[in-house]
């Protein structure tokens, strides 16, 4: 079959939907992704799917989602596939039109509650017409899927339409890349240093903040950041305003597979949000499953569906309150407990063989069958 996916990021980065078009066209079928091309977006490697990025006048707000919604319409309309797949609301609009045109089908793949995110939510006029958008297209879809049960069950019931679930876990890595190391023999061999590790966008209500703050009362280790976002230059200036340039490291967008050595010399994970929407509540990050794979501890929020995966193996250091005493205790624990660190990577190692991308695949290629 012929399967088209759209995304609104320039697709180097996303991980997620690397592992989604790879396994779908080594199922056999003829996979297309879409998303845009910016100023500085890097080269992309070769394939086994088609890669395909729109150049749009605008970057970002208002005018770049009109802008890419439209130039996306044109280029649906003059290709045609099998089933159209919107990646969340910001593309689902040209999908549901042309699949609709064409008597094609549209699936809907919710990385995330989009009229729930901090973003959204702190501008109720934005966040009302996102809404608008969710009630009119989500429940024309012929299938629906998303990254954790929590969100699948507030959508099916917002919605009207089954969700199905395929969680963002990274491929498995085999065991004899492992080996368990408490965390004072865990010691980057580059910098001497523990490396508290945070992957992913740098935008508001993740906590980073607080995480650089905290530093202030942490020795002997180094945070590290790998992404960018909306709050970059803000928190790089933070780091220089608290005279942390030594101890706070900005590593910019990194390939996949360069995060993934990154992340094997970590001693902590930090995936750390605020309790701002229903998004970031009910969220399930691919990073948590990303330290997990890698063997790596990592501290989360006692959010609804880390607890559940705490309840399935011991792997994280679940956090009540976003405050930055509280995420010093916690990195000290760590740190300082070798009986504690050592249990929860030996959780890791047993969850990471049930977490895995092997597994999740088999729920997708359910929802594209080859004809």
């Amino acid at each position: 079959m012929r399967l088209v996916f759209t995304v609104t990021n320039d697709l180097r980065y996303d991980q997620r939907m690397m592992r989604i078009c790879r396994s779908l066209s080594a199922a056999g079928h003829q996979v297309t992704l879409v998303g845009r091309l910016r100023r500085k977006s890097p080269s992309l490697p070769e394939t086994s799917y088609q890669q395909v990025r729109l150049r749009c006048w605008f970057d970002r707000g208002k005018l770049f989602y009109l802008d890419y919604n439209l130039r996306l319409f044109i280029w649906l309309l003059s290709h045609t596939f099998d089933i159209y797949t919107a990646i969340d609301l910001d593309t689902i609009l040209p999908n549901l039109a042309v699949a609709r045109l064409k008597g094609k089908k549209i699936h809907y793949d919710a990385h995330e509650y989009f009229s729930e995110v901090p973003e959204v939510v702190d501008r109720p006029t934005i966040q009302r017409i996102w809404e608008a958008v969710a009630r009119f297209a989500i429940p024309r879809v012929d299938a629906a899927y998303t990254v954790g049960p929590a969100l699948a069950q507030i959508f099916q019931a917002r919605y009207g339409i089954p969700f199905q679930v395929i969680r963002n876990v990274p491929i498995s890595t085999p065991a004899h890349q492992h080996t368990s190391t408490s965390a004072h023999q865990h010691i980057s061999t580059s910098t001497h240093q523990h490396i508290i590790l945070y992957q992913g966008v740098l935008n508001q209500g993740r906590g980073l903040e607080i995480a650089i703050a905290a530093m202030q009362k942490i020795d002997g280790a180094e945070l590290w950041l790998a992404g960018e976002g909306d709050l970059s230059t803000a928190l790089r200036q933070l780091a220089t305003d608290l005279h942390l340039e030594h101890k706070v490291k900005f590593l910019g967008y990194l390939a996949p597979e360069e995060l993934r050595a990154v992340t094997k010399q970590a001693t902590i994970g930090l995936n750390l949000l605020e309790n701002r929407g229903l998004s970031y509540y009910y969220s399930l990050a691919n990073k948590a499953f990303d330290y997990v794979q890698a063997e790596v501890p990592s501290i989360q929020m006692k959010f609804p569906e880390y607890i559940a995966l705490q309840e399935e193996h011991r792997v994280f250091y679940l956090l009540s309150q976003l405050e930055v005493d509280a995420l010093v205790e916690a990195i000290q624990r760590l740190l300082l407990d070798d009986e504690l660190y050592l249990a929860l990577q030996e959780g890791c190692r047993k969850a990471a063989k049930e977490w895995c991308w092997e597994k999740e695949a088999t729920t997708l290629l359910g929802l594209y069958p080859l004809k």
